[in-house]
């Protein structure tokens, strides 16, 4: 059995569909966080919407690859709608002032650049998420619930070292993605030179 390649499969389907979700719900939790940052079921409550944001990622990925529903769409807005959700979290939670804004700033501009290189050599080839990448979310993911979550006091300093972690892989990641840009490009330029027609 064959697996159709991704310009082939339907843009309309279920993994796609869920990607749509989660960048519609990144209003919707940006509203929550910052028109109610106090009230603790609030805080839940947008937490809650967070995670189930995330959790379309997680869903459309698993749906995408084990039913073959892989597209060229899905491969270049799952990882923007994720960039969204987080973005929006990272900015919410400096806007309410309980992340320094550098941190928040570092950590964007690795997320939108390397999204920005994504577009730029897409006439090289589709650079998709890694595992790099994807324990880079997780991390993000983890810290970010544990910034929105109104934990107990006791549990911040343990929520500093997991954004600290997540901080450092969003770093090093981005690094990583830079040099598989430049292979992907090197590559290209190859196969040009090798069949120029």
């Amino acid at each position: 059995m064959t697996t159709p390649s991704a310009a082939s499969v339907p843009v309309v389907n279920l993994p796609n569909a869920l990607t749509v979700l989660r960048l519609a719900m990144v209003p919707v939790f940006g509203w929550m966080l910052l028109s109610h940052p106090q009230p603790v079921s609030w805080r839940w409550a947008t937490t809650l919407v967070f995670l189930v944001a995330l959790a379309t990622d997680l869903a459309d990925g698993k749906i995408a690859r084990k039913y073959n529903l892989v597209t060229n769409f899905g491969k270049l807005w799952d990882p923007i709608a994720d960039k969204a959700i987080t973005g929006m979290a990272f900015i919410g939670l400096s806007v309410l002032a309980e992340l320094p804004w550098w941190v928040t700033i570092v950590i964007l501009v690795r997320e939108w650049g390397i999204t920005l290189l994504r577009f730029v050599i897409i006439k090289y080839g589709v650079m998709a998420a890694n595992r790099g990448g994807k324990a880079k979310t997780m991390a993000q993911t983890i810290a970010l619930f544990a910034y929105l979550a109104p934990l107990p006091d006791l549990l911040h300093w343990p929520a500093v070292v997991l954004m600290g972690l997540a901080f450092l892989l969003t770093v090093l990641t981005g690094l990583d993605y830079l040099r598989e840009a430049y292979k992907l490009r090197q590559s290209w330029l190859a196969r040009q030179t090798a069949d120029p027609a």
